[in-house]
């Protein structure tokens, strides 16, 4: 039966101090980092073996998968980057801390903007120091000024479909590392997990989700790995 494993990154330093992250580049916090190395470990007492794995473009991912495969002894997998697994893009949120944005907008504002599923935060402003448009990684790409959960989504499940499916379509065991929403969307459309749902489902941070998978790519079993 296929098998799926999503992993969402480990702690980052914006987790830590409570921003506003998105496209932002940010990196492990050391709690982050011992949370990816804990993460392969659980992976390994699990028996599970992962053949090839996937993430974003963004280095809080692809710093945790590289951890997560170097405690599993696995750090010759193939790995593909795509920017479509990206964490959602929180516009002109990027960069502020939650409970500041929460005092000056009031706190039914920002949960509307943290929570629906279809009202993005305000746009990215013109001159932002958080405007990644001209990063080189993403040439060519259509880079948003905000979204939403369901904009998330439907830049993600191309991905799933052109990249994910196939490989797990031909027998591969694969690991997806990437980030609270792009995990969400999988889990959406995975699970059939409704839109009032979908927004409340937390996804921990370092925390392996391990799911068997039918011959249709239907979910069989749904599991969270606890540490060993």
């Amino acid at each position: 039966m296929p098998t799926l494993l999503l992993l969402r990154h480990g702690q980052s330093q914006w987790n830590l101090e409570n921003r506003f992250t998105g496209w932002w580049d940010v990196d492990l916090s050391p709690r982050g980092v011992e949370e990816a190395l804990d993460a392969g470990r659980r992976i390994v007492a699990a028996g599970i073996e992962v053949d090839c794995c996937f993430t974003s473009v963004q280095t809080r991912a692809i710093k945790t998968l590289n951890l997560a495969l170097e405690a599993m002894g696995q750090l010759w997998l193939p790995v593909e980057k795509d920017w479509r697994l990206n964490e959602r893009h929180y516009g002109g949120l990027t960069g502020l801390d939650k409970a500041e944005t929460a005092a000056r907008h009031g706190e039914a504002q920002v949960r509307i903007w943290r929570r629906s599923f279809d009202v993005p935060p305000p746009p990215l402003e013109p001159g932002s120091p958080y405007d990644v448009s001209g990063d080189r990684r993403y040439a060519g790409v259509p880079v948003p000024a905000a979204e939403s959960l369901k904009d998330t989504i439907a830049r993600v499940l191309p991905c799933w479909e052109a990249r994910i499916a196939p490989a797990l379509l031909r027998g591969e065991r694969v690991l997806v590392a990437a980030h609270g929403n792009s995990l969400r969307a999988l889990l959406k459309h995975l699970c059939g997990i409704g839109d009032a749902e979908i927004v409340q489902l937390e996804i921990p941070t370092g925390q392996p989700i391990l799911l068997t998978l039918a011959a249709d790519l239907s979910v069989v079993a749904r599991r969270e790995l606890a540490a060993g």
